[in-house]
């Protein structure tokens, strides 16, 4: 119930789909609850509310419990939004294993600990997927699904189509790598952005605008291999 757990719970009540929101203490659930009250209020008044339901409607949807068998009664997904601690993970990962039925889905939030890591050994390993979202999932619609090696393609399907149904941008990774995609691109432009500043070629100040005011700009709306395929001959 942290910040991304809170942001899934919103996106999904958005979408329509009442979600149980898990935690083991109370009160971190009652503050995560009001938390998201007040969020959802100010992005209606401010005409930023996402989804067709009111303010009201989505809070409804969403209700909160320290039971872990009972948040997963009759869910179909489950997106697990815990710290990035691997022995943590593992450790839920192996009390919903034991609980869960053959149809549920089981998805991290993880940002890069890969699936490899997180799953091998559990009985239901071809229903579990890494679900990566950008913080906060809210307002960045990206999410990169990222498949064990034994996951199920039904799993990774099914995954695809309930991120579009909610209203974000899934891509679809063939197979785990190190970092995923988007951190793999974002270590790449951090790596440069170094040397060119530590090298005495542009200062810091400048490097940023580079990108808030030039590729920023570019990259918002198209990536860079679309860029080259539109780019003027010559």
């Amino acid at each position: 119930s942290g910040l991304i757990g809170c942001s899934w719970a919103m996106v999904f009540a958005a979408g329509g789909f009442e979600v149980k929101l898990y935690d083991i203490g109370q009160q971190q659930l009652t503050s995560a609850l009001e938390n998201i009250r007040k969020q959802m209020k100010e992005l209606e008044e401010s005409g930023f509310l996402k989804g067709a339901l009111s303010a009201e409607q989505q809070l409804a949807l969403i209700s909160i419990c320290t039971d872990l068998n009972a948040a997963v009664e009759g869910a179909t997904f489950i997106q697990e939004c815990t710290p990035e601690n691997l022995e943590l993970k593992r450790k839920i990962f192996g009390q919903l294993d034991l609980i869960v039925d053959d149809n549920v889905i089981l998805s991290s939030s993880t940002s890069c600990l890969l699936p490899s890591k997180l799953f091998t050994g559990l009985k239901h390993v071809k229903q579990c997927i890494v679900s990566h979202p950008v913080n906060p999932p809210y307002f960045v619609p990206l999410v990169e699904i990222v498949p064990h090696p034994e996951t199920d393609p039904s799993t990774t399907e099914r995954t695809y189509a309930l991120m579009k149904k909610i209203g974000q941008s899934p891509v679809k990774l063939n197979r785990e790598i190190e970092g995923f995609v988007l951190n793999r691109l974002q270590y790449a432009v951090i790596s440069e952005a170094w040397r060119l500043v530590g090298e005495g070629i542009i200062s810091p100040t400048d490097l940023d605008l580079v990108m808030s005011d030039g590729l920023g700009m570019r990259y918002a709306f198209i990536g860079p291999l679309e860029t080259m395929h539109l780019n003027a001959n010559g």
